[in-house]
């Protein structure tokens, strides 16, 4: 019997640090060849988490350009697509859930008539533009998807209300396999400013801040909130890894650096990022993967968006919405900053999104799907 070629594909940091994983589960699996196509959407991001993991990607599109639009990135990925589905010969192309290189990833396996399976299946907002472009790629690739690998029984019940009711698969979350294999007790962080921050004795507030939607006035409004909750409180100090985005770079010059007890650094590979994480005591971020990372190490998270299509940890108590808007950012923060006990009920919620064992139920369910084992049992939190 010939071997599965199972080829991931992804292109983004945290498409990276969910799918490397996977990567190499699949490749411990006998009768499984485990492929790797990058597109590099974000290059320099990109490669230091395929650095901590080992992987090295069997094709790379290297697609990324300076100031790069939407529709550059769909139509790089579309046509290098084209090549390394043709040299690599894959019978099952994975993708991960809401990127640019996502949706282009499923639309050629489509084309060249590949079945796709789609990692993190299921996320919904019901607003086209929010987040962008992600809700709309989502939407497009459940479309497109053959195997659909669920995180959660909401996830699920999205994709059956959406009329998805075959190879549905509850799965958990990939990231808290990752997290299993990048934090450690004794970790110490390559730059000496995050091991000189003084951990147990001043609040440590971890910060990002990227999306799209959040460009313009919203961004504006979170760079002014955290300037304001690290000058009024004292005890606090602010770790903001700047995403490479000119946007996102422009934002924080312009509002935030110089401001007292605020750390600005370059991004931070999976390995300090997830330390980090462990090692703070409250996480802002607009990201979807902190919103299931911070939970699964205890630490409350403020989300600086609208709305979320991760129900399930607001749920659970373990995420709130903060939105845009900087009064309401400043008070929720400094309400967990100040108040105990409100801190201690969201840092002893329940994580909803895993168990640390997702990848090996994919896994499993790609060996059932071709007929090379049994169904494996679905993720039960």
């Amino acid at each position: 019997m010939e071997n599965l070629r199972i080829m991931s594909v992804f292109g983004t940091r945290p498409e990276a640090i969910k799918m490397c994983p996977l990567v190499q589960e699949l490749a411990g699996r006998e009768g499984v060849e485990s492929l790797c196509c990058v597109t590099a959407q974000h290059r320099e991001m990109l490669d230091g988490v395929l650095e901590v993991f080992g992987v090295r990607p069997d094709w790379d599109l290297d697609i990324m350009t300076p100031r790069q639009t939407l529709a550059t990135i769909t139509s790089k990925c579309l046509t290098g697509m084209d090549g390394a589905i043709e040299a690599l010969r894959p019978d099952l192309i994975l993708v991960h859930g809401d990127t640019t290189t996502t949706f282009a990833g499923a639309l050629s396996a489509f084309y060249h008539q590949v079945p796709v399976g789609h990692v993190e299946a299921g996320l919904r907002t019901y607003d086209k533009y929010a987040p962008y472009p992600e809700e709309m790629n989502r939407v497009l690739v459940s479309n497109l998807a053959d195997l659909h690998f669920c995180p959660t029984a909401s996830n699920r019940e999205n994709l059956i209300r959406e009329g998805h009711t075959e190879n549905l698969f509850l799965t958990g979350n990939t990231v808290i396999d990752a997290l299993k294999t990048t934090v450690r007790e004794d970790y110490r962080f390559a730059a000496e400013e995050l091991n000189r921050l003084p951990y147990g004795e001043k609040k440590i507030l971890l910060v990002t801040c990227h999306r799209r939607e959040n460009y313009g006035e919203p961004m504006k409004n979170i760079m002014l909130a955290l300037r304001q909750i690290a000058e009024e409180d004292r005890d606090v100090e602010l770790v903001y890894p700047v995403h490479l985005s000119p946007v996102v770079r422009e934002a924080v010059d312009r509002y935030l650096r110089g401001a007292p007890r605020v750390h600005l650094t370059d991004p931070l590979p999976p390995g300090e990022m997830h330390n980090l994480m462990a090692r703070c005591d409250l996480v802002l971020t607009d990201s979807g993967g902190l919103q299931e990372e911070a939970p699964a190490l205890g630490k409350p998270v403020l989300v600086l968006r609208r709305e979320t299509e991760r129900p399930e940890a607001v749920a659970a108590g373990t995420v709130k919405l903060a939105g845009v808007v900087q009064d309401d950012i400043v008070t929720m923060a400094q309400r967990l900053i100040r108040d105990r006990e409100a801190y201690r009920r969201m840092a002893r919620a329940v994580n909803p999104y895993g168990d640390g064992q997702a990848c090996r139920r994919i896994a499993d369910a790609i060996l059932w799907h071709f007929g090379r084992g049994d169904r494996p049992e679905d993720y039960c939190p």
